[in-house]
């Protein structure tokens, strides 16, 4: 199954760095890592996807509390959070593609953002599972690149995720 983090750290170099090797050395693979600042600079949001059981995320929380970067770790519980994924997609178009290719896009809630005589360069922010839907719609027209963020994830309703204290 896979497990969103949402992990608050200072804002410093090096950072990722002992995230990401805290992984490594454990030998847990990252499905997703996106990072960012927030709405105090000197704190950053990492948004972790991570494939595996309740074991292994309860033992990634627990060494990743124990970073001295890290302010604050939690995994959000499905269905508590919005998670989102940009990515641009570039697809191969003929001139009766173009229309159909259009509508696709449309119909997903994606914008064209570059045209050109043999291309059509798709923005679209949605979840993973939308994401590959896209994906599978436009295979067929010639996909000739493909960019994708990692995934965010902010959590429903009002209240901030929160530094300790």
């Amino acid at each position: 199954m896979k497990y969103t983090m949402s992990v608050l750290v200072e804002n410093q170099p090096g950072v990722l760095s002992k995230v990401s090797g805290l992984f490594s050395r454990r030998g847990f693979n990252i499905d997703s890592l996106a990072v960012g600042t927030t709405e105090d600079p000197a704190v950053s949001r990492m948004t972790i996807v991570v494939d595996g059981d309740e074991y292994i995320v309860e033992q990634v929380e627990k060494q990743l509390n124990k970073l001295i970067p890290v302010i604050k770790v939690k995994t959000l519980e499905v269905g508590s959070h919005i998670p989102r994924m940009l990515s641009l997609i570039k697809v191969s178009v003929t001139a009766g593609q173009r229309a159909d290719i259009m509508r696709v896009s449309e119909l997903m809630g994606a914008r064209i953002v570059d045209a050109t005589r043999a291309s059509l360069t798709i923005e679209f922010a949605d979840t993973a599972e939308r994401t590959e839907t896209l994906e599978t719609l436009l295979r067929p027209y010639g996909i000739r690149e493909i960019v994708r963020t990692g995934t965010i994830a902010i959590e429903k309703g009002a209240d901030p995720t929160r530094k300790k204290g």
